[in-house]
């Protein structure tokens, strides 16, 4: 006897519509939470670095408001959750937050603090390195060399954390790409900052002599 599977089939083509339709409801939500989280990070960044701080928080704040919206979609959706993009928000907001803390002086805020898993915060930590260097300098390009010397030491530290953390790529969710790149931003700031020291060094030495030559 042949068996009817019309209605299988027919409920299994319901079960990939709702399945689907929910799916990219999520995806299309996550991609403009996103996009909107990036730019709003980006801007906070920005602000920070021209020491307008009251600006920068009130960017970030609106960026976690945004991104707080995606617990939704780790309830209907978690595969959309976990997906790129999202998690490339969850990363540039943590460097906003990050950035903003290291460039104010104010507390640093911890994973918990901003609702992110550690490997989201510490690829944003590992991206804050090149703000750092930004910093650096840009203070040396005006002879600002108030906060120089301890955001090298801040750098060196970030790099000594992230060094430890040898775990497998897909335990720490590729944050060994992240290492390697702090390690050149480091190398390379490390070697502008001591050309810096030693031009500035004669600079005064010369400046020393010239006042005693005149003399």
């Amino acid at each position: 006897m042949q068996t009817n599977h019309s209605q299988d089939f027919n409920r299994l083509s319901d079960m990939a519509l709702e399945v689907f339709t929910r799916k990219h409801e999520s995806r299309e939500q996550g991609l403009r939470i996103s996009r909107q989280a990036i730019r709003l990070s980006s801007n906070a960044i920005r602000s920070a670095h021209r020491k307008e701080f009251d600006r920068a928080k009130e960017l970030i704040k609106e960026a976690g408001e945004i991104l707080s919206e995606t617990k939704s979609i780790l309830d209907r959706t978690p595969e959309i959750y976990h997906a790129g993009f999202l998690s490339e928000a969850r990363k540039e907001y943590c460097e906003a937050n990050i950035t903003l803390a290291l460039l104010s002086g104010e507390y640093l805020p911890q994973p918990e603090d901003l609702g992110v898993d550690i490997s989201a915060y510490l690829k944003g930590l590992g991206d804050a390195s090149g703000e750092m260097r930004r910093y650096i300098l840009d203070s040396l390009r005006t002879d600002d060399w108030s906060q120089c010397e301890q955001i090298m030491a801040w750098m060196d530290d970030l790099y000594g954390l992230l060094v430890t953390l040898d775990f497998p790529e897909g335990v720490t969710g590729g944050l060994r790409h992240t290492t390697d790149m702090v390690r050149g931003t480091l190398e390379r700031t490390r070697g502008d900052f001591t050309m810096a020291l030693r031009q500035r060094s004669l600079e005064k030495k010369l400046s020393s002599w010239n006042e005693s030559k005149e003399k």
